[in-house]
């Protein structure tokens, strides 16, 4: 049912873009509405010079939004994780500089929207963790290699341990540990770098210094969601996790 706040908020302030993940009773997952507006929000940035992502409440982004999955078949699943995919996509390959400032928890897809971003600021006490591998999927993982490097990917990766804000640093899934109340200072602060050069100079700056490995992690991607089985695969991580939560029966 429809609360009737927005799922995006989205602000402008001079050259400077705000969007602001608007789900904070469902720790900012991304629904399928939410990763639509969001793809909308940069499809229409127009001239800015920078964009900031940010949630509201006390997390960043809890990642896929598995709320409705016994709803779900295979084939709709693979269809939100494509969308997902294009979404960092854009973000990673936008023509101008998006920041993320993230808090609480920073999870699978959530996690990998950060790691998209140009700047990924992360408050003290934060935790990051990409599970998506227990489930065989396979989101982000070249970016995430690109980002951090081989051997700190496979480190993160092999048993998808949660890791804190000040690990994301040491291995530059971080750029920056700033606490919330250092934000406002920092993004004006990089809206000020962001916007040195001329804008045609900062676009072609950005597309020639990254990465660009769309269609490999797309593919990637789907093959591993294509693969028959998603939804029990993901079932059954869940079920995992939730025994894993349940305190020890005592004598």
């Amino acid at each position: 049912m429809s609360t009737g706040e927005p799922n995006l908020i989205c602000s402008r302030e001079e050259d400077v873009l705000t969007l602001t993940l608007n789900r904070a009773s469902k720790a900012n997952s991304l629904a399928p509405e939410l990763v639509e507006e969001l793809i909308t929000a940069l499809d229409q940035a127009g001239d800015v010079r920078m964009a900031i992502i940010q949630g509201e409440g006390k997390h960043f982004c809890a990642g896929f939004d598995l709320s409705d999955i016994a709803d779900l078949s295979d084939g709709d699943l693979l269809w939100r994780f494509v969308r997902i995919e294009l979404l960092l996509q854009k973000i990673h390959l936008s023509p101008f500089p998006i920041v993320a400032l993230a808090h609480g928890q920073i999870v699978g897809a959530g996690a990998d929207l950060f790691a998209a971003c140009w700047c990924r600021v992360v408050a003290p006490g934060s935790k990051l963790k990409m599970p998506g591998w227990n489930f065989e999927l396979a989101l982000g993982t070249g970016r995430l290699a690109a980002l951090i490097g081989q051997d700190a990917a496979r480190d993160l990766l092999i048993d998808t341990k949660p890791i804190s804000a000040e690990q994301a640093l040491a291995i530059g899934l971080a750029t920056d540990l700033v606490g919330k109340e250092g934000w406002s200072e920092l993004a004006s602060a990089l809206a000020v770098r962001a916007g040195a050069l001329p804008q045609e100079a900062t676009s072609r700056l950005m597309g020639l210094t990254r990465s660009d490995r769309t269609e490999h992690d797309l593919a990637a991607l789907v093959r591993s969601a294509a693969r028959p089985g998603l939804k029990d695969r993901i079932e059954n991580y869940r079920s995992r996790v939730m025994r894993s939560r349940q305190p020890a029966p005592t004598n």
